[in-house]
């Protein structure tokens, strides 16, 4: 469990940047070079080369280099567990939410009929 929490922990620091969530975007139509992730992005190659090491440190991102080109390619299972656990807390609250309104529904005095 605490693994899994690490992974998550990882894979939403590297979502929290804008920068990466646009390399990301990109990925999810296929794989890119580092330099096409860094086209839309007002960085180095550098810096997008940073980037794209967190984004692989979370799991989210797989590379392979071939020759002098570094191709990025997005891994969706990554991306599922983490939509997956999102998900999961959502409908907890949503459940919460249905009750809280059953309970207010329950407990409504008609209208018109309430203290004055």
């Amino acid at each position: 469990m605490l693994d899994q929490s690490a992974a998550l922990d990882r894979v939403f620091h590297a979502l929290a940047d804008p920068g990466r969530r646009v390399m990301v975007e990109r990925l999810s139509t296929g794989p890119a070079s580092v330099s096409e992730l860094g086209l839309p992005l007002a960085m180095s190659l550098a810096a997008v080369l940073q980037h794209v090491q967190v984004l692989e440190a979370s799991g989210l991102v797989r590379s392979q280099k071939t020759g002098r080109t570094r191709t990025c390619s997005i891994n969706p299972a990554v991306l599922r567990s983490a939509e997956s656990w999102i998900a999961e807390r959502r409908a907890f609250v949503e459940r919460h939410l249905d009750r809280l309104g059953g309970y207010l529904a329950e407990t409504a005095s008609p209208s018109g009929t309430g203290p004055s």
